[in-house]
């Protein structure tokens, strides 16, 4: 008996040390959730509101390897300055791990926008869109999906161009741009 319980702490001691306590997106988005000062969506394929009996096999590829979007926006206001500069430092450290491979930035530290991805570039599992401004805030944006590339991207941006976006979908994030 005395031997089983002893294997089992050592087991379960080493599952703790084992588990991988490096900061991700995924960990971010699921501590944040609840915060008042956040808006968090996840919004679905359905929200293009496509005909796919119009679309051509490169665009239906394109459409078919988006699974789904995760948003996570911080509100910024004056009373929450120093929240949001730490949590801004908080993402910019997450993006920093190598495994986030950067394709662009635009603008300045104080505000712009990166565009990063997780994967290979003819298997992209995740691309991280992160924009600020300090006196909106900042929204991480995380596109999932299976066997994406750049070539399936460019076509869904141009799917995009066409499609009736359902913008109720998105009615939690218009008091973010509003302001």
């Amino acid at each position: 008996m005395k031997i089983s319980v002893f294997t089992s702490a050592i087991l379960a001691l080493l599952t703790l040390i084992s588990c991988e306590s490096k900061p991700s997106l995924q960990k971010y988005f699921v501590e944040n959730t609840e915060n008042k000062n956040f808006i968090a969506l996840d919004v679905s394929p359905s929200i293009l509101n496509l005909e796919k009996t119009k679309l051509s096999a490169e665009q239906t590829k394109a459409v078919n390897s988006f699974d789904k979007m995760n948003i996570l926006a911080f509100k910024a206001n004056a009373t929450n300055e120093k929240e949001f500069e730490i949590e801004r430092a908080k993402v910019k450290a997450i993006l920093k791990d190598p495994k986030y491979q950067e394709l662009m930035k635009f603008g300045s530290g104080k505000e712009g926008a990166s565009i990063s991805y997780v994967g290979t570039d003819e298997n992209i599992e995740e691309f991280v869109v992160f924009a600020n401004k300090k006196e909106n805030g900042f929204a991480v944006v995380r596109v999932l999906g299976k066997d994406m590339n750049p070539n399936n991207i460019m076509t869904l941006m141009s799917v995009l161009k066409e499609s009736k976006i359902d913008m109720e979908q998105l009615k939690p994030l218009q008091q973010l741009i509003q302001k």
